[in-house]
């Protein structure tokens, strides 16, 4: 064998033996890239149910404090009614208390209306037969004692 040709062979021989481990390594390779594209759908999921959990979370949090408005809210409009209610009520009563003082007031006013009519009658009959009478007039008694003069200058 010539020199050439050994080397020929030997180069053969590196070729295919340098292939069968680029092959080898290749190989490796394709198997670690499976690897990290499983553990990036592992990652892929988990994430996933990470924004399921929160959306859920969200929902239930945001739930429970609508039914705590709602609680609130129902409560004040509860009292507030019963408020009104009784307002109303109280409003009622004065209605009716002023009605029944308005018609007490006018029968005592038409009653009033019959007098003064009954007066200025009278009155009109009596002043032109009217004449004074002394009889309920009490007569002075007579000063029995002193006076100072200075006393009835502060008097005039």
């Amino acid at each position: 064998m010539s020199k050439e040709k050994f080397e020929q062979r030997w180069a053969k021989k590196s070729v295919k033996k340098a292939l069968s481990v680029v092959e080898e390594r290749l190989g490796k390779l394709e198997g670690s890239i499976e690897d990290v594209n499983e553990s990036l759908d592992g990652v892929d999921n988990l994430i996933n149910n990470w924004k399921e959990q929160s959306i859920d979370y969200v929902k239930t949090s945001l739930d429970f404090a609508m039914d705590k408005v709602n609680e609130l809210f129902n409560s004040h409009k509860d009292k507030l009614s019963e408020r009104n209610d009784a307002l109303e009520a109280i409003v009622m009563a004065l209605k009716k208390e002023t009605m029944v003082t308005t018609m007490a007031l006018s029968t005592r006013i038409d009653e009033f209306e019959v007098e003064l009519a009954l007066c200025q009658a009278i009155v009109g009959e009596g002043v032109s037969s009217a004449t004074p009478s002394y009889k309920d007039v009490p007569k002075q008694k007579k000063f029995v004692g002193t006076i100072f003069a200075c006393y009835v200058d502060n008097f005039l």
